[in-house]
């Protein structure tokens, strides 16, 4: 198998899907705007930092998430596609997957983001195979628990290492923007930093990785 990670958020995103999704809510008058945006800001400086409590963030994500039925999900998280995410999606991360595709490569999407959020907009790039952060569903209904490894850090490994369960790998390529995500760079033959934040842009030209612009310009 050859395969190719892809990160998602300000990776084939211009943006974060997971914080995206806050603001989203906010703005749509779902949750109260002042505690909401306040906490979802906090985890985000974390993430950018390195220092987030992963099962926390996604407790807090996942805390609307069992207050509706699922219907009601998939079409809310269809306008937060419409209003919000299509927008972000970058050209040069499509052009990327089909090269991949191309090449009869197998593609996997990889974030720390939920599943709920990420899986649709995978889906879209073209990307079937996910591996995320899970929201446990149990009877048609969000629980609000984290199942799983989180997909983060080093538990993007963890969670790769699971999906392979035995499968060989003879080459392998990787894209992030993240230091957070410097271990799955480090595990793959050709490591693409995309836009990469400023640790992992010095890590990137220290161990001679491949950096990428595939941000969209706005004029």
């Amino acid at each position: 198998m050859k395969l190719a990670l892809f990160d998602l958020d300000h990776t084939l995103l211009n943006t974060d899907s997971d914080h995206s999704w806050g603001e989203f809510l906010v703005n749509e008058g779902l949750v109260d705007a002042v505690r909401h945006r306040q906490i979802n800001d906090q985890f985000y400086e974390d993430y950018k930092a390195g220092q987030l409590d992963p099962i926390a963030y996604n407790e807090f994500v996942f805390e609307f998430l069992t207050q509706h039925d699922a219907q009601y999900l998939v079409e809310l998280h269809e306008l937060f596609m419409e209003k919000v995410i299509r927008a972000q999606m970058r050209p040069e991360g499509f052009k990327a997957i089909q090269r991949h595709i191309d090449a009869g490569h197998q593609l996997v999407g990889i974030t720390a983001t939920s599943d709920f959020i990420t899986a649709p907009i995978f889906r879209e790039f073209g990307i079937t195979e996910i591996i995320a952060t899970n929201a446990e569903f149990v009877d048609g209904k969000y629980t609000g628990k984290v199942i799983n490894t989180p997909c983060y850090q080093q538990g993007k490994l963890v969670r790769l290492e699971q999906w392979l369960a035995g499968r060989e790998v003879t080459e392998s390529w990787a894209y992030s923007d993240s230091i957070n995500d410097r271990f799955l760079l480090e595990y793959a033959d050709h490591a693409v930093a995309v836009n990469p934040d400023d640790r992992l842009e010095a890590l990137a030209k220290e161990q001679g990785w491949d950096i990428q612009d595939w941000s969209i310009k706005n004029d």
